[in-house]
């Protein structure tokens, strides 16, 4: 029963899919696509590879959003307007980041640390284990992201998620970039610039925009690779997890914390 059942659903994905896209062809005014100038890999992503991030907080400089910046720019959140009507406030806990600079406070000794705060990329994600649809997944790779085609907007994941990575798309869109689909009633996160991934570009956005900064906090890379230069710094390096009580396995390490 419960085949037949996935059989149905995979088979109403399917008619869906087509309806959609059948009925944008019609509706939808003529539209100026921006190619890439890479060739998109032929095949799926590669278990063998876990893509992640190193960050030495020490070399983080505070008043500094070049990643949170450069993020935004690259994934069409500098796109985004508020809503007719909306305070300040109201925009600032609404509007969707994916990248947000936060500062750590100890206690016992005063010390203050500053870092950027993504989604984690956990090895055992607690947003896909609450999604009722699916929609929240990890790739082969260690990649953590939504389908915004099956997320239903219930939000669970962003209640479920410890590091609040995740933002909700309240308002319809008018604009956006045609490699980063975003959409009303559904939830988005960092994506360690996938699409960048699936077209051979070898870094993120926020990686590219710290190292040009002078201060290169933000280190992109194979975590399953020892040779890489990203395995090799955390060799080197102590480095630690945020929250590493939950036992995640996050994709994220931070040095100096």
């Amino acid at each position: 029963m419960s085949e037949q059942r996935a059989e149905i659903d995979r088979e109403r994905r399917r008619l869906l899919g087509a309806a959609a896209g059948a009925g944008a062809a019609l509706a939808a005014p003529a539209v100026v696509v921006r190619a890439l100038e890479t060739t998109p890999r032929d095949n799926p992503a590669d278990g063998r590879v876990r893509w992640g991030l190193a960050i030495d907080t020490a070399k983080c400089a505070a008043g500094c959003t070049a990643c949170v910046d450069a993020c935004a720019h690259e994934n069409g959140l500098d796109l985004q307007r508020p809503p007719e009507g909306a305070t300040p406030a109201d925009w600032a806990a609404q509007r969707a980041v994916w990248v947000r600079k936060v500062r750590l406070r100890d206690d016992q000794t005063g010390r203050e640390t500053n870092l950027p705060l993504m989604c984690q990329h956990c090895e055992h994600p607690p947003c896909v284990d609450v999604c009722p649809t699916g929609a929240s997944f990890k790739r082969a790779d260690g990649i953590v992201m939504v389908d915004r085609h099956t997320c239903i907007g219930c939000r669970y994941c962003m209640m479920a998620c410890p590091y609040k990575a995740r933002s909700f798309i309240h308002e319809a869109l008018s604009d956006q970039l045609s490699h980063v689909p975003r959409g009303k009633g559904c939830v988005e996160s960092c994506n360690l610039c996938v699409h960048r991934r699936d077209f051979g570009i070898p870094s993120t956005a926020c990686a590219e925009a710290c190292a040009e900064t002078g201060h290169g906090a933000i280190l992109f890379g194979d975590l399953a690779d020892p040779d890489s230069a990203i395995s090799r710094f955390l060799a080197s390096e102590p480095t630690r997890q945020i929250r590493e009580d939950l036992a995640l396995n996050t994709g994220v390490r931070y040095a100096g914390v």
